[in-house]
């Protein structure tokens, strides 16, 4: 599978999402929850803020971990069609031109200003989560180049765009959620992760899910009986690292 279709497959979730929008920074953001002390900014997949997906899970954080959830627009207004989905029909859309515009050096700086301006906003413990598109960011958020942190901890699931240097530079609570199959977040890298991580001095939470694929956690099948309990426990794997770290 290319890294189109696995970053584009998937299903849409059924649900209304229940936040607002309005502002991060200079960016249109979804907001969730209202806790003042805590928040979390989710970096979203490819299918942007917008996607219910990424809404409905922003969502259940703010509400399961008692935070503030803010999802930026770093697509710059740009959405890819959800009907992607469902139709399956990858080929109509051009995913080397998509990165392009939005790969790792042209959102580089928007990630970090925009959690600049969440750390501006004085909440007391501030974590970052990203799925799919979303790993690489996370983990730039977390790097050890950052003084003071730019965030308390970080969780991701089926990371895109991670290089073995991200790893390595890892510098607070990381979680990481890995499927089985996953051509993206490879099986080298999986194992860099594993002999990397415990030689950085810092906590950290690898969860492997045997039997499912990249985008099971953010874009999983709900009635699919495996995929399901993938997805609830990886959400609840997430849900209590946050727990742990930001309260």
């Amino acid at each position: 599978m290319s890294m189109s279709e696995c970053c584009l497959t998937g299903f849409q979730w059924s649900g209304t999402p229940s936040g607002k929008e309005g502002k991060l920074g200079k960016l249109d953001a979804y907001i969730t929850g209202d806790n003042p002390d805590a928040a979390i900014m989710m970096v979203h997949d490819a299918f942007g803020w917008t996607f219910s997906n990424c809404r409905l899970m922003a969502d259940h954080l703010a509400r399961e971990v008692g935070a503030t959830v803010y999802l930026p627009d770093f697509f710059m207004g740009e959405v890819v069609d959800p009907q992607i989905l469902l139709s399956g029909e990858f080929h109509k859309f051009d995913f080397k031109s998509f990165l392009e515009r939005n790969g790792r050096a042209a959102r580089d700086a928007e990630v970090l200003d925009a959690a600049r301006a969440l750390r501006a906003l004085q909440f007391k413990k501030v974590g970052a989560v990203g799925y799919c598109y979303g790993g690489w960011a996370v983990f730039r958020l977390g790097a050890r180049e950052h003084s003071p942190p730019l965030v308390d901890c970080i969780a991701t699931g089926h990371p895109s765009l991670l290089t073995p240097q991200d790893i390595d530079e890892v510098a607070v609570p990381v979680q990481i959620l890995a499927p089985e199959h996953d051509p993206v977040y490879t099986a080298e890298l999986k194992a860099h992760t594993l002999t990397t991580l415990p030689t950085l001095g810092i906590p950290w939470d690898y969860r492997h899910y045997p039997g499912v694929s990249h985008g099971a956690f953010i874009r999983g099948v709900e009635s699919t009986p495996g995929e399901r309990s993938a997805m609830v426990s990886a959400k609840n794997a997430a849900v209590h690292w946050f727990r742990e770290y930001l309260h």
